[in-house]
């Protein structure tokens, strides 16, 4: 579930999102800190389609890393800081090795 969005794209809108008003315009109908970002306005950043930037939102939003909300029709999204710091901890407690220290520098002579 986690390993997926380790990318750079996805940790690059998680940063953005922390303080949208200074990474995206302003809109019309939404506040950017209070509502969120659309989609559009992430793809134009990105450079990217508005699917491929949809792609990774709705996996931000599906771990829980966002929170989508809608507004006159449009999707929003923003960071769900607690859910954010929730995975944080499980991190910092060695969650992803069961609580052992993780991989040595040098794993030993490789099999075939």
């Amino acid at each position: 579930m986690l390993r997926t969005p380790v990318h750079g794209t996805r940790l690059d809108i998680l940063e953005w999102l922390k303080d949208p008003a200074a990474h995206f315009p302003p809109e019309h109908h939404a506040d950017v800190v209070a509502h969120g970002v659309r989609v559009e306005l992430v793809a134009a950043k990105l450079g990217v389609s508005r699917r491929a930037a949809g792609a990774h939102l709705d996996l931000l939003a599906r771990i829980g890393l966002l929170r989508a909300g809608g507004i006159r029709g449009r999707t929003y999204y923003r960071r769900d800081e607690v859910r954010i710091a929730e995975v944080a901890r499980m991190f910092e407690k060695g969650w992803w090795t069961g609580g052992r220290a993780g991989p040595t520098s040098d794993p030993g002579p490789r099999r075939r």
